[in-house]
């Protein structure tokens, strides 16, 4: 069985889909990996280091036409999924919810699409669980951000010249993004505070030494993976009050609230930032996608009344060598797990638990249930 590594054509961004270690791991179990010249360059891979593991550089197109199997991080763009050698499967990122072209097109050219947003976030998935292996990363890089941004330190420092205070942080959506910007900003001294909808977050935030503010939204629910579950405009509009108070007094924001599948919430208003002291800093994760802060502007870091406001997304691409470290082991144990070691060939079976959440297209058919509904 081939295995193809491309480059990656998205602009901005620097991860690679596999790394070196992962190769030689790879032809250690009897398979083959050919890659484009430059795939791991911005994440601080040389072409000889995928050389020495035992990868074969080739074209792009050769890639594409005949590898068994194609691993990147972004969604294709359409024009090389027709490129795809027929019955190949191509994993990667797709974002299958609002690509509804991009999954057809899949689907006419016979080639079985996984998607790792898709990964089902069960015990025996874990260690295939990109979003959280890179939403680890990007919880970390935000509070480094609005560390950089913000006019003033973050711990408590006493001097012969006075007391200075710790930062306020307030961290809004408490997933893996959540915590971890939680615990990174504790690790720089910040006081930190922390709201999520759900219940069962407050002994999360508590335990790693942050205070939990208490809204009453009344009744609210996790899905079956975790996510929360849509707030009702009114809930919504409740959570936007009590945050305000909490919001003005903090030096940094940091929203990660998202619902699986769908738009963000915007859950800290323009009025809300401009309430905020002169040189602190808001930071919105889902900025890209429609975004938490109604006043952020995706890919960008703007002020508004004073307040820097940062949307930049994308936020693994700051540690582009780890999180390609990390995405990289997630694909390999997603081969792992399904290569039957006799045949090396990677086992299609549509019951498993894991496969039958993240195969979207197979047989020029859309096979992911929720995926299929979305689309109709």
């Amino acid at each position: 069985m081939l295995i193809g590594v491309l480059k990656e054509s998205e602009p901005g961004e620097k991860r690679a889909a596999l790394v070196p270690a992962d190769v030689k791991k790879l032809n250690k179990a009897g398979l083959d990996v050919i890659f484009e010249a430059g795939t791991g360059v911005k994440a601080g891979f040389s072409d000889s280091e995928y050389s020495e593991a035992g990868a074969k550089e080739t074209g792009r197109d050769e890639i594409l036409g005949s590898s068994d199997i194609v691993l990147r991080v972004r969604k294709p763009p359409s024009d090389e999924i027709g490129k795809l050698k027929k019955d190949s499967i191509h994993i990667s990122f797709l974002d299958p919810f609002n690509e509804a072209g991009l999954i057809d097109a899949f689907r006419e050219s016979g080639v079985t699409a996984i998607s790792m947003e898709m990964i089902p976030r069960t015990t025996l998935a874990q260690k295939m669980d990109a979003l959280s292996s890179q939403a680890n990363l990007a919880g970390y890089v935000m509070v480094i951000l609005a560390a950089d941004n913000l006019p003033r330190i973050m711990p408590m420092m006493m001097t012969p010249s006075g007391t200075l205070k710790p930062a306020s942080v307030f961290v809004i959506g408490v997933g893996v993004a959540g915590l971890q910007a939680i615990a990174t900003a504790k690790r720089l001294g910040a006081k930190v505070t922390a709201f999520d909808t759900r219940s069962e977050t407050i002994e999360q935030v508590k335990s790693l030494g942050a205070k939990f503010l208490e809204i009453d939204l009344g009744e609210t629910a996790s899905t079956k993976d975790g996510y929360a579950v849509e707030l009702t405009p009114e809930q919504i509009e409740i959570q936007k009050q009590a945050q305000k108070e909490q919001i003005a007094k903090s030096d940094i924001v940091i929203t990660t609230a998202q619902v699986f599948g769908r738009k963000p919430p915007v859950i800290v208003p323009s009025d809300a930032v401009a309430g905020m002291k002169a040189g602190s800093v808001v930071v919105d994760m889902a900025a890209v996608n429609g975004g938490n802060v109604e006043c952020s502007e995706p890919g960008k870091t703007v002020e508004y009344k004073g307040v820097k406001v940062v949307g930049t997304g994308n936020w693994p691409c700051f540690v582009a060598k780890d999180a390609s470290v990390m995405y990289s082991a997630n694909l390999y144990n997603l081969l792992d797990q399904f290569l039957d070691k006799e045949t090396n060939e990677f086992s299609l079976d549509l019951d498993d638990e894991i496969l039958s959440g993240c195969v979207i297209t197979h047989g020029g058919e859309i096979k992911n249930e929720m995926v299929r509904k979305a689309s109709e």
